[in-house]
């Protein structure tokens, strides 16, 4: 694929085949990446989430696990007990935005080192020579 190609349906409309945007479809979001790198490594219940995630609303967990669902990304397991136990886990499908996921974590590490770098050189004093 070269930069001038272009995504444009039948339709002719900008950005209607776009396999970035329907890559966002599923995982944009400021949850959903962090819901699925946590299922990376095995199933979370509702709980440990919670835990894990613990800026994200409980109405609004809810509402991004139901969508990934939904998606085809994250399954649901339902446990018939009192209290009743919700466990979720990555679909096959799912797994396939594990190599994503961990090239975002990845840019992120360096993202991060790299803006420490800077933030250090520029709270060092300059350098001063003695005469």
């Amino acid at each position: 694929m070269n930069r001038g190609e272009s995504y444009r349906s039948e339709r002719g409309g900008p950005n209607d085949d776009c396999p970035i945007e329907a890559t966002l479809d599923i995982v944009g979001g400021k949850w959903k990446v962090l819901i699925l790198f946590y299922l990376m490594k095995g199933t979370v219940r509702f709980g440990e989430f919670q835990r894990l995630i613990p800026k994200i609303t409980q109405r609004m967990l809810t509402l991004q696990l139901r969508e990934l669902e939904e998606d085809g990304v994250v399954h649901r397991e339902v446990y018939r007990q009192v209290p009743p136990k919700v466990e979720y886990s990555l679909t096959e499908f799912g797994r396939s935005l594990e190599p994503i996921l961990i090239l975002m974590r990845d840019w992120g590490v360096t993202y991060k080192e790299r803006l420490a770098r800077i933030t250090t050189a520029a709270a060092a004093p300059p350098d001063t020579e003695t005469q």
